[in-house]
């Protein structure tokens, strides 16, 4: 693959941590596989997988990051056998933090939960559940709005729900919700 001298730049750079963001289909996985495979070959020094950290969006991101850096991996120990290094980062490869934010901070926690005083047996609420908790935390703030009779509000739930039906109005809310959480 030809890159860019943006791209390179990424590719080439060190002794920093840098942050990539491109769109969708710009090459963001070519360059950080190559970028990894360079700092796993520095002559000078070299880095093991697992001290690099690689923090994605999506599961499928981290997962195809992963996959590709494996290949080029295996690839390069094809034509150099011999590489005790490389053979070692291949190894390493599966303790690599190359994940999701989110699963990166659960890791986190899991692993440091008795320095920021969190219970050893926590655990993430499941989608149903936040699902039924966002509901019910809904009806109480629009129960008490309601209650309260605020013009604003009223006004509101007027333009936004004109027949009245608050199984309507909660829906709006949810779906408004769940529009602007897609937006950075």
């Amino acid at each position: 693959m030809k890159f860019t001298k943006e791209q390179q730049r990424v590719i080439d750079v060190r002794n920093k941590d840098i942050l990539v963001s491109a769109g969708a289909g710009s090459g963001k996985t070519a360059v950080l596989v190559q970028r990894i495979m360079g700092l796993l070959q520095d002559p000078d020094h070299p880095v093991d997988v697992d001290r690099i950290l690689v923090l994605t969006f999506t599961r499928a991101a981290a997962a195809q990051m992963k996959q590709r850096l494996l290949e080029q991996i295996q690839e390069y120990l094809v034509k150099n056998p011999n590489d005790a290094n490389m053979q070692m980062q291949e190894t390493l490869l599966h303790n690599a933090q190359i994940t999701t934010i989110d699963s990166f901070c659960l890791y986190l926690v899991k692993n440091h939960f008795h320095r920021i005083g969190v219970d050893p047996a926590f655990r993430l609420m499941e989608s149903g559940e936040e699902t039924l908790l966002c509901s019910e935390v809904l009806r109480e703030v629009l129960e008490e709005l309601f209650e309260k009779g605020e013009p604003d509000f009223l006004n509101l739930v007027d333009a936004l729900n004109p027949d009245v039906k608050e199984s309507k109005l909660e829906s709006s809310i949810m779906n408004l919700h769940e529009y602007a959480q897609s937006y950075p």
